[in-house]
Order: C-alpha cells, then sequence, then structure tokens
C-alpha cells in the first residue's frame, strides 16, 4: 500500500484529497496546524471524518515547526507529499502579511527539506492561479511569465515555485506545482464567496459585490480538482536526462523534473451569472451591495487546462449549476438551515 504525506488535511482541499486518496486505498498521513484563520470546528469534523479510516492518521502541528515536521515525514517514509497546507487568502495577505512568509515561505522551506531527507518519488506543492497577476492574455497559459503579483500572497506562492525549482534541479527531485482557479464546493472555506453568498442569503442578509460585479472566474468543483491531483501523482515530472519528444506547450523545465500544472474548469463565468445560479438553486434573489474593487483583486482568470488533459487525459468539467447545488444541499444539512 504506498503512503501519501498530505500537508493541511483538515483544510478544505487537503480533506477531499486525502478522502479520495483513503478511499482509492492509500495510505494517508496528515499535517496540519489547526489554526484559527476560520473556525476550527469545521477543521475539526473533517479530520474526524478522515480518522474513520483505519489507514488515515494525522499529526497537528504547524509548518514552522521543522523538527516535529521533519521527524513526522520521516517516520511515514511517503512515496509522495502533497503539499496543500498554507496561509491561504488574498485580502487577509493584507491584514496579516507575517502570516504569509512564516506559513509559506518558511513552513514551505521546511517541507521541502523534509521531502529530501525522505527521497520522495514525487513532490507535488500548491500554487495558486494568483500567480498570473496582471496578465491580461486569456485563458492563462502555464508557460506564461508570471512576475507580477498583485498580492503579497500570489508573491509568496510565486517564491515557492523558484524554491521548488532550485530544489528540483539540485537534488533531482520530481515536483509538480498546481495553479488552483477558484475552488469552491463541501466542506468549504468559510471565507470564500459561495460560503458568504449562501450563508448571507440563508440569513436573509445583503452580500458584497465587489467592482460592481463586472468580474469573471474561473470556478473550479473541488471533486475535480482532488481527481487530477491524484492522476498527477502518478505523473511526475522526468528527469532531464533520456526525455523523450515534449507535450506541445509543456511547462516542464529544461533544468530540472520540474513542471508547473494549471487545474481549473476552463471556463471564466462572470460574476454575475455566478450569483444568478445561485439565486435559482436558493429559489430567491438576493440583495446587493455594490461596491469599488478591492485591493489586490484582478478583473477574471481563466485557466488553460490543455496540458493538464495531455498528462492525464482528464479536464474539470463540473457545470457551475451543479457544484452550486451540491455546496447548498450540504451547507443546509450541516449548519441545519
Amino acid at each position: 500500500m504506498a503512503t501519501i504525506f498530505v500537508t493541511g488535511t483538515a483544510g478544505f482541499i487537503g480533506f477531499h484529497l486525502a478522502k479520495h486518496l483513503l478511499d482509492e486505498g492509500f495510505s494517508v498521513v496528515g499535517y496540519d496546524g489547526l489554526t484559527d484563520y476560520y473556525d476550527v470546528n469545521l477543521k475539526k469534523t473533517r479530520h474526524a471524518i478522515l480518522e474513520k479510516n483505519p489507514n488515515f492518521r494525522a499529526q497537528i502541528g504547524m509548518l514552522e515547526d521543522n523538527n516535529l515536521l521533519a521527524k513526522t515525514v520521516a517516520e511515514a517514509q511517503p512515496d509522495a507529499i502533497v503539499h496543500l497546507a498554507a496561509q491561504a487568502g488574498v485580502r487577509y495577505s493584507l491584514e496579516n502579511p507575517r502570516a504569509y512568509i512564516d506559513s509559506n515561505l518558511t513552513g514551505t522551506f521546511n517541507l521541502m527539506e523534509a521531502a529530501r531527507e525522505a527521497k520522495v518519488d514525487h513532490l507535488l506543492m500548491a500554487s495558486t492561479s494568483s500567480v498570473y497577476g496582471g496578465n491580461t492574455q486569456m485563458p492563462f497559459e502555464e508557460t506564461q511569465k508570471t512576475d507580477l503579483p498583485l498580492t503579497l500572497y500570489a508573491a509568496t506562492k510565486k517564491a515557492n515555485e523558484s524554491m521548488a525549482h532550485s530544489y528540483a534541479h539540485l537534488w533531482h527531485i520530481p515536483t509538480t506545482m498546481f495553479r488552483f482557479f477558484t475552488v469552491y464546493g463541501t466542506y468549504g472555506r468559510p471565507d470564500l464567496a459561495l460560503f458568504k453568498f449562501v450563508r448571507a442569503a440563508l440569513a436573509g442578509e445583503t452580500i458584497d459585490v465587489y467592482n460592481h460585479g463586472k468580474m469573471a472566474r474561473d470556478f473550479t468543483y473541488v471533486d475535480d480538482l482532488v481527481h487530477a491531483i491524484r492522476l498527477l501523482v502518478d505523473t511526475p515530472p522526468p528527469q532531464v536526462e533520456g526525455r523523450t519528444t515534449p507535450i506541445p506547450g509543456d511547462s516542464l523545465s529544461p533544468v530540472a523534473p520540474f513542471r508547473t500544472m494549471n487545474i481549473g474548469n476552463g471556463a471564466s463565468v462572470p460574476l454575475m451569472e455566478f450569483i444568478t445560479e445561485l439565486e435559482k438553486t436558493l429559489g430567491r434573489e438576493i440583495p446587493k451591495n455594490m461596491m469599488d474593487m478591492q485591493m489586490g483583486d484582478v478583473p477574471a482568470t481563466w485557466a488553460n487546462t490543455d496540458l493538464l488533459e495531455a498528462l492525464t487525459g482528464f479536464r474539470p468539467n463540473t457545470p457551475v449549476a451543479e457544484g452550486i447545488r451540491n455546496f447548498v444541499n450540504w451547507y443546509r444539512d450541516y449548519y441545519r438551515v
């Protein structure tokens, strides 16, 4: 039985990935700090679900605790590591930037050191579509330059990509960096737009709509996302020596077993259309407070997912209406609304 070490297993995406891996028969060792960035009870609920499977075990600890992290990875002897734990959130990086330095830079460095010592077959780490920053050419392709970050959060993730590339080159660690696009779904984060919209709508409150609704996002359903990650676990970037004919549009580094990868739904959905679908699901109109664009935000995102499909045969495709319906049903059940 292969063992996968997953950081952030009490988090939104980490929980879903760990559950997916466990359902496929993997052994999963989780690592999570259970920070209070949002409702810790929701994080504990996710872990409690995973702990029902005997092939799951977790260590509570911070990425910044190098000794504990290194010890936990060494004891797990994982075949692969999927690093999802981070200080997330574009807007929170304006309020508490130091948290991003501690977790996303120092913590990720500690994780890479542990991966080097463990000699894993594949290191997979979360980046973000925010690294595309001020780019306006869409859909975003992995080969585009990402030199224009608009927030510290995006800058730390761009730094993670550079750090990981250097380790892949120096220590020949096959490494894949995911660029996620607006992930949503059941057991989601309370700071994400859909969660906020549903909570406000069911309470009869007004929702805040930024840039007066003139925004668009590549909304990616979480089940599609973790399925893509699962397929990529088995698709490590090849070492430099002995490579075959390259895939058109591949982001594979010429000097390291390293690749960046978009994981998105491959469609840019206007925000007002997204809200309209939510209103249809709820059967009511939601009062809206139209607001100016927030600092560091971008008007649109859109992922080119050709490379993902070329490597795995899979392309995310869950319709927004279906994803929203699943989330609303979960929210009503979980919060008994």
